[in-house]
């Protein structure tokens, strides 16, 4: 799993059917090398600015419970951001 801030939406036209439902965001890691932004899906209403907890790789389809290609998925939405 990974802790990250959400940067920024993903907005697309056209997608596969079966992403239908699900927020698209960009996903900076809050450890680590922050270059590293990566896209992922969330349908719990994460917004810009939030610390969320992110599932990533073979975990994820059972997060989501349908098949769908995501491979990083919002889990949680952090309360508190940790005292570095």
């Amino acid at each position: 799993m990974i802790l990250g801030t959400v940067k920024g939406n993903i907005v697309s036209t056209r997608k596969c059917g079966n992403l239908v439902g699900f927020k698209l965001l960009l996903i900076e890691p809050f450890y680590g090398n922050k270059s590293e932004i990566f896209v992922a899906a969330d349908t719990l209403g994460a917004g810009i600015g939030e610390l969320v907890l992110v599932t990533t790789d073979n975990t994820t389809q059972y997060a989501i419970e349908r098949e769908a290609p995501v491979d990083a998925f919002v889990v949680g939405i952090v309360d508190a951001p940790p005292q570095c």
